[in-house]
């Protein structure tokens, strides 16, 4: 009897590399602002398919075993060592923040906070702790934008904190998926602050702004050309 040939191993998957982690955080956007993301992967120099299996192969990695502790070795397996680390205080609760740079948003910066026993929290605004997830903030010593009135809210122009800073008191509201956040504030539509103001809801992905709208009705705002 004849021996049954060995199947050849398949060769091992590509390393998950920073490139990758910025597509995972594109194709998330990509469900309200598909222009921008589409000229950021053009940007990037990638395929679709890279960026959907980008997007594969995180949630893959999302879906093991691990919790919060294995989230804060996730990131640093993907994004190596953080470019610089800070002490956030959260209410009562003091934890460190690791930030990366990411190249398709120089001003800003990946953060991750690590709670007291060494697990991944996140903070929406005004702060309330989640996880796993990290966000998109503003990087060290680089100033945000002048946030007025509805004209300045341009999609990706800003974070959720800034937002929430600039138009206090902001509500926080559930988001409608994972690395979302909503939140309701007043603000005028155009002018200063003494301006008329219109009740608003806006949408975040992984902290950066995405859309505005507007409960009493009209159309969202939309990306600046």
């Amino acid at each position: 009897m004849g021996h049954m040939s060995a199947r050849p191993t398949p060769p091992p998957a590509a390393p998950f590399t920073p490139l990758d982690f910025q597509l995972v955080l594109l194709r998330r956007m990509a469900d309200h602002n598909p222009g921008l993301v589409e000229r950021a992967r053009h940007e990037l120099g990638v395929s679709v398919a890279r960026m959907r299996e980008a997007n594969r192969r995180w949630q893959a990695m999302t879906r093991g075993r691990g919790g919060a502790r294995g989230a804060r070795s996730r990131y640093r397996s993907v994004l190596g060592a953080p470019g610089s680390t800070a002490r956030r205080t959260i209410g009562d609760l003091e934890c460190e923040a690791l930030l990366w740079p990411l190249p398709l948003w120089p001003d800003l910066r990946f953060e991750v906070l690590l709670a007291p026993g060494g697990g991944v929290w996140n903070v929406g605004a005004p702060p309330t702790l989640f996880e796993p997830w990290g966000r998109l903030v503003r990087a060290p010593g680089m100033p945000g934008p002048e946030l007025r009135a509805l004209a300045d809210l341009a999609p990706w122009s800003c974070t959720v904190d800034e937002v929430a800073r600039a138009f206090a008191p902001a509500r926080s509201l559930e988001g409608t998926a994972p690395t979302r956040w909503r939140l309701a504030f007043d603000a005028p539509e155009a002018g200063g602050a003494d301006g008329p103001r219109r009740r608003c809801v806006a949408e975040f992905t992984w902290g950066l702004l995405q859309r505005v709208e507007f409960p009493g009705g009209g159309p969202p705002l939309t990306p600046r050309p």
